[in-house]
């Protein structure tokens, strides 16, 4: 985990944002391997993003994510892949640590960030658009909700994250 503040002392009383990315997800075998290899070579375009939260009372680290419903089904990604809408769900899940790599944090939310986060997947639209409406613009547009922060991805991207 990498912080991208100069002061990374936590700041008491605020929950802390932060943005993670993985592999995206393909059928088994060769598709999954190319995804796979494309994360481990860092290629930014080619992986997914989400929105992790740490709250400042003891409690489980969230994960906010929104992806298609069947990320492994081929005609999934080839409608994907081509520009047309396909399916998403916003899924919230429990960590019980953040991941070690490619998590960094990009800021505090003033506020309740877990219930903001809950207000914010009830009124985010499920179609998801490769390029024009995926987890880069989920990510990006939750991350603004909690810690006012435009476009926090093409900062991170600028910086090498």
């Amino acid at each position: 985990m990498v912080s991208l503040f100069s002061n990374s002392a936590m700041v008491i009383g605020r929950d802390e944002v932060y943005v993670a990315a993985m592999p995206l997800r393909a059928t088994k075998g060769p598709p999954q391997l190319l995804l796979s290899a494309a994360y481990s070579l860092n290629f930014w375009d080619l992986q997914h993003f989400m929105v992790i939260i740490k709250p400042s009372s003891p409690s489980q680290v969230l994960v906010f994510d929104f992806q298609p419903k069947d990320p492994e089904d081929l005609y999934v990604a080839l409608a994907a892949m081509y520009g047309r809408a396909v399916p998403g769900a916003v899924l919230v899940r429990k960590l019980q640590k953040l991941p070690r790599n490619k998590c960094w944090l990009v800021g505090y939310s003033t506020e309740d960030a877990v219930e903001i986060a809950r207000e914010f997947n009830k009124k985010w639209e499920t179609d998801l658009r490769i390029g024009l409406h995926d987890c880069r613009d989920y990510t990006n547009s939750l991350v603004k909700q909690l810690t006012g922060e435009k476009d926090v991805l093409e900062r991170l991207r600028k910086i090498g994250g």
